[in-house]
């Protein structure tokens, strides 16, 4: 017995005095610790100054009713219902019942509410009881930061995102940049392995993260977005792409990347303008005539025969959509009705004996290498070589009218951009400027890839010859007589890989008559271009469209016209408005005519944001409205009789 009180005292003295500092430690360790508090990233912005990307701070409200003295929380406990009600709606009654039952049952962590912004946690601080912080009002507040666009999803990918998904876009290619640094905050332990903060002063303040500065235009991207949305709706297509870029500077203006979804709905799944390389078709004729033309083996007037629009290449059959052939036809006539036949002709006449100085041509178009973006994800090409083991007999020609080749869509619309710009090739950027607390860091100049594509007399043909597609080729569809546009019509059937299907059969295998690419990609104005622009559509419905022309085409007419109605391109000239005098008078009348049809409010929900607030302004409403998109709600419901100076509210998204 004496034995053991001894040994007792000795483990009391010992835990006491010798490791008693080590238990203290893990004691405070237990009860104690340094959290983390997030800094915000920094903000993306558009190139005109609207937000894209931001951090927004969010905050879960909690109570220790029990840190609350007896006397302070029957004093004050109505005036805290009644404020807690107005803020977040519930009764009076419902939060006294609340804070009641709290207090009876000696509740230290009671939920208030969730998801507060940062001006209503000010707000919410200085009610009564909380204001008097975390020990005498048993405030506790819970601080969490999400990452909100300002603009929705529209452009989502290309804008990105830097989190438990990975890395992608604007925000994950600059992910270092935009993080800030983190702030501490001490805060204890008590009942329930909860945590609440010691102090209301954080140990260390949070440093927001650097901003970016992009080359989008909010305005150009709705334009471009809606415009897409809509045919892919119409044609029930897999997905689709579009990109308008500032011809001078490579600048992207605006970039929408849409894939379906089994419901029929469209977001973006994939940036597939800047990650998917497919097979071009007809929109790569422009580099095969290119090369023959700045090699001086053919001229535009060059006679091609097309015979009846079907040939044999080394028993490969080509064929042109127009059943007949052409016949004997002019080399740019073979380019503005995207005749295969005659431009299969043309480089294996000239080039069959030396392909290899074909490939050079298309390398130096910056085909055969990727681009290499500002942004991740970019897909890799893929052009065969005559030094290749897998060059056939056929590749040359297959290569020619865009098959057997694969690139992606910026690829192409960096080629088309630098027959817009004088032959010089500029690479495409999305960012404009690196800013850290509004002082600029950095800033991204154009940066020139290959100074001369083509000689000038080459770059002039293809001017012209693009323009012709338009007012007399395959794209006589998007003519327009008000303003000038220029480019090319491509209808691709999609190769199906050879795979083994669920029951370990082979298919696949063939270019499906099925599925298609419909893409177009061109300049606008035609004579001083200002953007280029390129539309691909993957698998539209077949029994609605698949052809460039129907399918991709008016998605640029669309873009093209309302960027050119609604964005300085240049200062028209004389002969200009001389030309769109008799328009304004057209106008006119429509306002007119329009004016005195509507005595009810129309409905303008579903329609897009520009188009709702010029007709509502048109028959004499004053609009307000909020958000970027289409319209979901107005103030004034359709069929009201229509008061001319009333103001209309609209939300737009």
């Amino acid at each position: 017995m004496t034995l053991f009180l001894f040994a007792v005292i000795f483990r009391v003295i010992n835990i006491q005095y010798v490791q008693g500092e080590k238990y203290k430690k893990l004691s405070t360790e237990l009860t104690i610790r340094q959290d983390t508090i997030r800094a915000n990233k920094g903000n993306v912005y558009a190139a005109d100054g609207n937000l894209l990307a931001t951090s927004m701070s969010k905050f879960t409200i909690r109570m220790d009713v029990v840190a609350v003295d007896g006397n302070v929380f029957e004093k004050n406990f109505v005036g805290l219902s009644t404020e807690l009600s107005k803020m977040f709606g519930k009764s009076v009654a419902h939060y006294q019942n609340k804070l009641r039952t709290a207090k009876k049952n000696r509740n230290r962590y009671l939920l208030i509410a969730r998801n507060v912004g940062y001006s209503d946690y000010l707000k919410v601080k200085e009610f009564p009881i909380f204001n008097l912080g975390v020990y005498g009002g048993g405030f506790i507040a819970e601080h969490k930061t999400v990452r909100a666009h300002p603009i929705g999803k529209i452009a989502e990918r290309t804008i990105g995102y830097d989190d438990f998904r990975g890395g992608a876009g604007i925000e994950g290619a600059f992910a270092d940049f935009m993080q800030g640094e983190n702030g501490l905050r001490w805060k204890q332990k008590f009942a329930k392995n909860q945590w609440k903060p010691i102090s209301d002063v954080n140990e260390k303040e949070p440093i927001d993260g650097h901003d970016i500065i992009t080359t989008i235009d909010v305005n150009i991207q709705d334009i471009t977005h809606h415009a897409l949305l809509s045919q892919l709706e119409f044609y029930e297509a897999d997905h689709g792409c579009a990109v308008v870029m500032e011809t001078a500077t490579g600048e992207i203006r605006a970039i929408s990347n849409l894939g379906r979804t089994s419901d029929g709905k469209y977001f973006e799944k994939r940036n597939y303008a800047v990650w998917e390389s497919h097979e071009p078709g007809s929109t790569f004729k422009l580099a095969s005539l290119m090369a023959a033309l700045d090699d001086k083996v053919i001229d535009t007037s060059t006679v091609v025969d097309t015979e009846k629009g079907i040939i044999y290449v080394n028993n490969r059959k080509v064929e042109d959509s127009h059943r007949g052939g052409y016949g004997k036809i002019s080399a740019a006539r073979v380019f503005e009705v995207s005749s295969n036949v005659g431009i299969v002709k043309i480089i294996k006449e000239h080039y069959d004996d030396n392909p290899q100085k074909f490939y050079d041509k298309i390398e130096k178009y910056g085909f055969t290498k990727p681009i290499g973006f500002q942004i991740k994800g970019e897909g890799i090409p893929y052009v065969p070589n005559p030094k290749d083991k897998n060059w056939s007999k056929i590749s040359l020609e297959w290569m020619s009218w865009g098959y057997g080749i694969s690139v992606t869509p910026m690829q192409t619309l960096m080629f088309y951009n630098a027959v817009a710009n004088n032959g010089v090739m500029v690479k495409p950027r999305f960012v404009k400027e690196l800013r850290r607390h509004d002082k600029t860091e950095k800033i991204f100049e154009t940066e020139i890839v290959n100074p001369k594509i083509a000689s000038d007399e080459t770059i002039k043909k293809l001017r012209k010859v693009m323009e012709n597609v338009v007012t007399r080729g395959t794209a006589t569809n998007i003519y327009s007589p008000n303003f000038s546009m220029a480019g090319k019509t491509g209808t691709a059937k999609k190769y199906m890989p050879r795979i083994k299907n669920e029951k370990g059969e082979w298919e696949g295998g063939y270019y499906s008559t099925k599925n298609y690419v419909a893409s177009f990609v061109g300049f606008f104005p035609a004579d001083k271009p200002k953007y280029s622009c390129i539309v691909v559509v993957h698998n539209p419905n077949k029994d609605t469209g698949y052809y460039g022309a129907s399918v991709a085409g008016p998605i640029f007419k669309d873009i093209a016209q309302k960027i050119y109605t609604t964005t300085p391109i240049d200062n028209q000239s004389v002969e200009d408005k001389v030309e769109f005098a008799s328009i304004d008078n057209q106008y006119k009348e429509y306002n007119k005519a329009i004016v005195k049809t509507y005595t009810n409010v129309p409905n303008v929900e579903g329609m897009s944001g520009m188009d709702a607030v010029s007709l509502l302004e048109t028959i004499g409403l004053k609009v307000k409205f909020s958000g970027v998109g289409k319209v979901n709600y107005q103030s004034i419901k359709k069929g009201e009789k229509l008061v001319k100076g009333t103001t209309i509210i609209l939300k737009l998204s």
